[in-house]
């Protein structure tokens, strides 16, 4: 930043996922969860900066440049979901020109038959087929999300980012993009998603990692995440009460700035069980990152 500052965006997150899997990433928005995503598709703004690794088949993703990203990763090894669809929609073609072009790109479809392979590819993402010749400014924010979906489907990658995949649909769309995501991890590819929603994340995740502040701070199989066990660590258990269906009860207060953050733990202002111990940093280890919580057997 100015002066040279540095501001930790997204710090010290670890984790694998493996073919077949779905990891979903939740959180309050400005916790990192689409920067993380950005930085593994090396499509971070130009004062960012990346230290570790992010590997895929042996590809350092973090360290790769801008034409292997360009030529061999994003859609083909890594398709992406984007947060924002109308805006990496482009605005002068219309939906099935973008389509025809990804398909030609990624699968090496031929104009024969290039009209049914179009309308199969938008079927994937619930998006209507009388609506392929349409614009991106004349589709609803609903469209332009199911429209971005079909383009990231298109090469089957073997890892699929979905940034907000739901953003703007219905109960029934969203179960029914979520359905589709679902069957790109049991075709055996990976499958990361980003959320707000707890009830997609519930009805498609295998492990469920909540970030806040820029931290992992837990990671846990989906099934006890959102069954009897429930989750350990305040802040998450915090999000699923939050939920009108169980208590509606508000988490207080505001994540804190990033440029502000708490030399311990960034949860305690919020927390009811904040001691003096919260004063440090708690380390993340056996899938939680808190003081107050014991540390379960680390995931298989």
């Amino acid at each position: 930043m100015r002066a040279g500052r540095d501001i930790p965006a997204v710090s010290d997150v670890s984790f694998d996922l493996a073919a077949g899997e779905c990891l979903v990433l939740v959180g309050e928005s400005g916790c990192g969860k689409s920067v993380l995503a950005s930085a593994l598709l090396g499509l971070l703004p130009g004062n960012a900066r990346t230290a570790g690794t992010a590997r895929m088949d042996g590809l350092d993703l973090l360290a790769a440049g801008e034409r292997t990203l360009a030529r061999t990763v994003r859609g083909r090894r890594v398709g992406l979901v984007p947060q924002s669809p109308a805006a990496h929609l482009t605005p002068v073609r219309t939906v099935r020109s973008q389509l025809a072009e990804t398909l030609r790109e990624l699968t090496g479809a031929r104009r024969a038959g290039m009209r049914e392979a179009t309308e199969r590819a938008a079927a994937r993402a619930v998006f209507p087929a009388d609506h392929l010749d349409r614009y991106p400014h004349q589709l609803s924010g609903g469209l332009a999300q199911r429209a971005a979906t079909a383009l990231a489907l298109v090469g089957d990658a073997p890892l699929l980012i979905a940034d907000e995949p739901t953003t703007g649909l219905d109960r029934d769309l969203v179960d029914r993009t979520v359905d589709e995501l679902r069957r790109h991890a049991d075709d055996g590819r990976g499958l990361l998603v980003i959320t707000h929603d707890l009830a997609a994340a519930g009805r498609i995740a295998d492990r469920v990692a909540v970030m806040y502040a820029g931290r992992v701070v837990e990671l846990a199989d989906s099934g006890d995440f959102f069954g009897t066990a429930g989750p350990r660590h305040p802040y998450a258990r915090g999000l699923l009460d939050a939920l009108p269906e169980r208590s509606f009860t508000p988490i207080p207060g505001l994540p804190p700035e990033l440029d502000a953050l708490p030399e311990g733990c960034a949860f305690a202002p919020r927390c009811g069980n904040a001691t003096a111990r919260c004063g440090t940093l708690p380390p993340f280890a056996g899938g939680i990152a808190c003081h107050h919580v014991p540390q379960a057997a680390p995931h298989a």
